[in-house]
């Protein structure tokens, strides 16, 4: 289990972890920032120069979930994070991927009031370099009070157990999350579970539109970037019924009719992903009325619109982008293609 200390810079999560440590038997504490300051040794400079913010790069991210869990798979037990994640579609993808590995995660935020906060960041700023010479890669934007009063108002209160410790030692903050964690008041994060793949498989996704012919794209909780509504294909499923099934649990919609497919694209294997089919079908259209049913928010999508084939390819990642491209053009031609690496074969 991971007990991950969320909380603006000065609230307080560091102190608090080392005191955790000593009050839940079998426990270490890991703290993302020795990741942040291995980046400057791992990137060129120009990649950090073009940033404000290190949580923006990929490699943060994916380093901190597989660091994360080798650790835990090391020592086993309870590992205690603190690490500040202020920004929704972050603490999906790296919350998620830890999901995956079955890896339940218990999202503490520590939220004195905000005049605490800030009289803490004045009175000690954060140094500029690390104690061993190395340059401290910090966010210039992560954990200021601003970022986190909007994170607060919009998601952050609802998706984690608050703690308010602005009058409270780290000894005795430390002693209501653990009493929380013990309790099951700060409960598991619900983020959807979805099992990392461990060989080829099957995708089916499912296109539909709205009254003007928009198509809609969703934004999972459970990785990063838009979609279609769709999943993995369970074993001796057939991949229709799976597209309608997925439809189903993500969004609330459930389809009258099996849809008809639009598309099969053989997508490579790229390490560390294994790559597999990837089929398109059509679902039809959805009126007002059914639209508006859209079951949002929940535990599986964040966010989900209507849009058009040039607004599409600005959200949608080049390969899915590819597939819509050529799902839509089979779609008006009555017809099923085949792809491999998203071009027509």
């Amino acid at each position: 289990m991971i007990v991950w200390i969320n909380g603006a810079s000065g609230a307080g999560k560091t102190t608090t972890a080392r005191e955790l440590i000593e009050l839940i038997p079998n426990s270490t504490l890991f703290d993302p920032e020795v990741i942040s300051g291995a980046l400057p040794r791992l990137l060129p400079p120009k990649y950090l120069d073009e940033i404000d913010d290190h949580q923006e790069l990929p490699i943060w991210r994916r380093l901190v979930i597989d660091t994360t869990a080798a650790v835990l798979a090391e020592v086993g037990g309870v590992l205690v994070v603190p690490m500040t994640l202020l920004r929704q579609d972050h603490r999906d993808e790296i919350f998620g991927a830890l999901a995956s590995r079955r890896i339940p995660v218990r999202h503490v935020v520590l939220a004195p009031a905000e005049t605490i906060l800030r009289a803490r960041t004045a009175q000690h700023p954060a140094p500029a370099d690390r104690p061993d010479g190395a340059v401290r890669v910090r966010p210039r934007e992560d954990g200021t009070v601003a970022a986190y009063r909007t994170a607060l108002g919009s998601w952050l209160a609802a998706d984690a157990h608050l703690i308010d410790n602005g009058r409270l030692t780290p000894h005795a903050t430390a002693v209501r999350i653990a009493e929380a964690v013990r309790t099951g008041t700060a409960p598991v994060s619900d983020i959807v579970q979805t099992p990392q793949p461990g060989a080829e498989t099957v995708a089916a996704g499912v296109l539909l539109f709205d009254e003007r012919d928009r198509v809609l794209l969703v934004d999972p909780t459970y990785k990063a970037g838009w979609e279609f509504p769709g999943g993995i294909v369970e074993p001796g499923e057939a991949p229709a019924r799976a597209g309608v099934r997925e439809v189903a649990e993500e969004t609330g919609l459930r389809l009258d009719q099996v849809p008809r497919l639009l598309l099969v694209d053989w997508e490579p294997p790229a390490p560390p992903a294994y790559g597999g089919l990837r089929l398109l079908f059509d679902g039809g259209h959805l009126d007002a009325d059914r639209a508006g049913r859209l079951l949002l928010p929940g535990p599986e999508l964040r966010d989900c619109r209507f849009v058009a084939e040039d607004e599409a390819g600005r959200l949608l990642p080049p390969e899915r982008y590819a597939r819509l491209r050529w799902a839509l053009r089979a779609r008006e031609q009555g017809a099923v293609v085949y792809l491999e690496a998203g071009l027509p074969v």
